[in-house]
């Protein structure tokens, strides 16, 4: 009885997907129907969120509940296998196991194909191995437990490589990797922003041929990046927590007492309609806002349910104060404003200063889809196309670029 509705139900999620756009292919189409995904989730998960759209399932955490590895949402798995567009024959590599993952792409690249699969953790490699030969994929899919930030000993070079983990960073090994007219497609964090974005080879650095807004859970090992926080105390022993990805102001210190100040306001007059993403204003800001980090309060404070409205809490620190991304309800039903609410002796300026960028984004760059490049260290950056930004990586810079392309 479970087997016939777990066949249902992945025809149905099939159709979905395809009716979404992130199933184009008959061939991964064939291998979400055939896959069976309730075998590489925990035991007892209901298959309403086996084989749901958009949930991701849990398939370690560590002592605090943070997910350590998990089976991706559906969505994402079939809109990276697209965006990678594998073909019979091909090898490819997936940095980050799981098991299903790996038999989808089993499945697109056939018999003459093969995939290696590699996670550091011992314990997700020896189950993702498990899942697979039970599920008969064991003479298709190399499972190995290595730090994918070297490469995969034995294997390559790789017509596809798949980056099912968050990643900070693009070392050499995946630009070595990757066979000519390989594409790349890695989950990347740009200043505490991620974007999954697909590379090919192009001279003598990466540029994308796709993007895709999702995230992953974070990168262990010799490509793991931690982020720096800073705890501020309101009056109420509460604090607000800044996190910052790359660069940390070297005047935090004098943000002491910040939140004793009266909040200040500054609004942009920029405007979206309600259900319309904005994620690209978040990728903006983390480009081009000095002292740009996300921002986060304790449960139970004004603040926290402020925050909750942004969807993603972003700020800045500037000096002796500190903004964070603020948004109301647009006149006469137009959806929402964007501006900043600061705290802090100079909060009116760190308002002003945010609220400038979101309309320096309005003038422009909102219209255009960005691109973005990966050069890696000894490849030079030439001029440009458009508003650009160059954010500097361990083993190159990544730029992006905001033009307009047609």
């Amino acid at each position: 009885m479970a087997g016939g509705r777990a066949v249902e139900l992945r025809d149905e999620l099939t159709d979905t997907l395809m009716a979404d756009g992130k199933i184009v292919s008959s061939a991964l189409e064939k291998a979400f129907r055939t896959v069976p995904r309730e075998m590489f989730v925990p035991a007892g998960t209901p298959l309403d969120v086996v084989y749901s759209v958009d949930n991701s399932v849990v398939t370690k955490a560590d002592e605090h509940g943070a997910p350590l590895s998990s089976v991706s949402a559906t969505y994402i798995q079939a809109r990276m296998i697209e965006m990678a567009a594998p073909g019979p024959g091909m090898t490819v590599l997936e940095i980050g196991s799981g098991g299903y993952n790996a038999a989808l792409l089993a499945e697109v690249v056939g018999a003459d194909g093969h995939v290696v699969s590699v996670d550091i953790d011992a314990e997700i490699t020896d189950r993702a191995a498990t899942l697979l030969d039970r599920a008969g994929y064991a003479g298709r899919v190399t499972v190995l437990q290595a730090d994918a930030e070297h490469p995969a000993p034995g294997f390559g070079p790789f017509d596809r490589i798949l980056v099912t983990v968050g990643a900070w960073d693009i070392p050499p090994a995946w630009v070595e990797q990757l066979a000519p007219g390989g594409v790349l497609v890695v989950p990347l964090r740009m200043n505490g922003v991620t974007r999954t974005i697909a590379f090919r080879h192009d001279a003598d650095h990466l540029a994308s041929i796709d993007v895709e807004l999702a995230g992953f859970v974070p990168m262990q090992g010799h490509g793991a990046h931690a982020e720096r926080t800073f705890l501020l105390p309101d009056p109420d022993g509460k604090h607000i927590k800044l996190q910052f990805d790359s660069d940390v102001p070297d005047t935090m210190s004098s943000l002491d007492g910040a939140l004793a100040t009266e909040p200040v306001s500054a609004w942009s007059g920029v405007t979206f309609p309600n259900g319309v993403s904005f994620a690209d204003l978040h990728l903006w800001l983390a480009a081009f806002l000095p002292g740009f980090c996300r921002v986060a309060a304790d449960p139970g404070t004004p603040l926290a349910a402020e925050l909750g409205k942004t969807w993603f809490p972003f700020g800045a620190a500037r000096g002796d104060s500190f903004a964070y991304l603020a948004v109301r309800p647009a006149r006469e039903g137009a959806g929402v404003e964007f501006g900043a609410t600061a705290y802090g002796k100079h909060g009116q300026a760190a308002a002003t200063a945010l609220a400038q960028q979101i309309q320096e984004w309005d003038h422009g760059p909102r219209a255009c889809d960005p691109t973005f490049g990966f050069w890696p260290i000894g490849s030079g950056i030439p001029p440009l196309p458009g508003r650009s930004a160059v954010l500097p990586k361990r083993h190159g810079a990544v730029s992006i670029s905001w033009h307009r392309t047609g």
